[in-house]
């Protein structure tokens, strides 16, 4: 009796040894990273009301993000140059996105037309077109 006990605590010890660095597959949704440009139009005042704005988003407008599905926009900027990053889930649509979060509510609207008037493209985007989406071209990861 006492051998056949050994050898199931051996056999449970091998298991849970194997068993181990198994991860268990994730149920979470992978996201991905897009990155835009815009400018600001070429006046100081303007800059400030536009970063003003930002510390105080509107309660309605990031609660449209969380309703369309963003996991994270983060606004950089340089001077008069602004970088967002937005995480979504891989594969997202992000023009069906960007509508689903500013149908939330009307306040989504009004804030990305007021937003509208801060804003001018960058060279090489097209009349009218605002915000630009970058291209990776180099990354580094340290594994």
């Amino acid at each position: 009796m006492k051998l056949l006990v050994r050898l199931l605590i051996l056999c449970s010890s091998v298991l849970f040894v194997m068993c181990k660095g198994e991860k268990a597959p994730s149920h979470l949704p992978d996201y991905e990273e897009h990155v835009f440009v815009v400018s600001i139009v070429d006046n100081p005042e303007k800059l400030k009301e536009y970063l003003a704005y930002h510390d105080r988003v509107w309660p309605e407008v990031e609660a449209g993000f969380k309703k369309a599905g963003y996991q994270q926009i983060a606004l950089y900027r340089f001077d008069k140059l602004i970088v967002m990053t937005v995480r979504v889930p891989a594969g997202a649509d992000l023009d069906k996105m960007g509508k689903e979060a500013e149908a939330y509510s009307p306040k989504c609207a009004e804030w990305n037309a007021r937003m509208n008037t801060y804003q001018q493209g960058v060279s090489g985007t097209v009349a009218g077109q605002k915000w630009a989406e970058t291209k990776l071209f180099y990354e580094f990861k340290h594994k």
